[in-house]
């Protein structure tokens, strides 16, 4: 039986936001039900120990996110849990102290990529506030993301933008050090017990619109990590937000019939062989990671 990793369950299509690096979905808007979650975590819960609430969307909006946490512990599964961070005042109570929640992942470069934010420091003062009590009240990891460096010949510009957040990250935790003098990109620096500061590049959607790459190489889709859309949609990766790679509904099929279907198997197979057949993934920069 295949195991992943990583196993991705949209729980909205909907985000309270509107950042230049994350196109809209063209999706319906979408809050998944509670029991159509609950066929899910039936469905993949033989092939996976941790989940995400990731793909598209902003989970903090889901009214009963809580209720899904709770199913979560119920089940076994843990969670690893995506958010811009600008609804803690009014989700944070729904979340704090869940025991299904291993990490909280903050993207803090939210802020400059929407365009509407407002009160940089309110924010990211608010989320650091939150990390403290959280890890205070939990085994909960908090990971501050600052994804929004470019290539490498323009490192030490991205990594100016960022000097004003680091400032606060610095003041607030006291810190005796530069985080910036610790920089590795792609690396977590740590600040504090289980509260970390992550660097990384820009993240790119793919799309099929993008201009197509060689149909060689590898990715590890339906490999060690697979998704579900909140409409039950299976994808082979978090980088499809618009399901362009349908390998079924799970709410028709059992996901198990759906990962050894022709489609999976034929993009399973194909990147055994470092050959790409799905047109999304010839389009996909991130590719490039794991070389051709």
């Amino acid at each position: 039986m295949k195991r992943f990793k990583k196993f991705y369950v949209e729980i909205t299509s909907v985000c309270n936001l509107a950042c230049t690096f994350c196109p809209p979905t063209e999706r319906k808007s979408n809050f998944i039900k509670v029991d159509a979650f609950t066929h899910i975590l039936d469905e993949i819960k033989p092939f996976t120990d941790h989940i995400y609430f990731h793909v598209k969307g902003e989970p903090l909006l889901h009214p009963k996110i809580d209720e899904l946490l709770d199913i979560s512990h119920d089940k076994g599964l843990k969670v690893n849990l995506t958010t811009n961070g600008t609804l803690l005042h009014k989700a944070k109570h729904k979340i704090l102290g869940k025991p299904a929640l291993r990490q909280i992942n903050f993207s803090l470069h939210s802020f400059d990529g929407h365009p509407d934010s407002k009160d940089k420091e309110g924010y990211v003062l608010s989320v650091l506030r939150f990390a403290k009590e959280a890890v205070a009240q939990s085994d909960v990891i908090i990971s501050l993301r600052l994804w929004n460096l470019a290539g490498d010949n323009d490192t030490n510009l991205e990594r100016d933008r960022n000097r004003e957040v680091l400032s606060m990250i610095e003041k607030e935790f006291e810190l005796n050090f530069k985080i910036d003098d610790h920089f590795t990109r792609g690396s977590g620096i740590k600040i504090s017990e289980r509260i970390y500061v992550n660097h990384e590049t820009e993240f790119v959607w793919p799309a099929l619109k993008e201009e197509e790459d060689r149909n060689k190489g590898f990715c590890h889709g339906l490999r060690n990590q697979a998704g579900i859309l909140s409409d039950g949609t299976v994808i082979p990766c978090c980088l499809d937000g618009e399901g362009v790679i349908n390998l079924g509904n799970v709410h028709d099929k059992p996901f198990s019939e759906i990962i050894e279907g022709e489609r999976a198997t034929r993009l399973y197979d194909g990147f055994s062989r470092r050959e790409v057949v799905e047109e999304l993934c010839r389009k996909c920069d991130y590719r490039r990671r794991f070389g051709t």
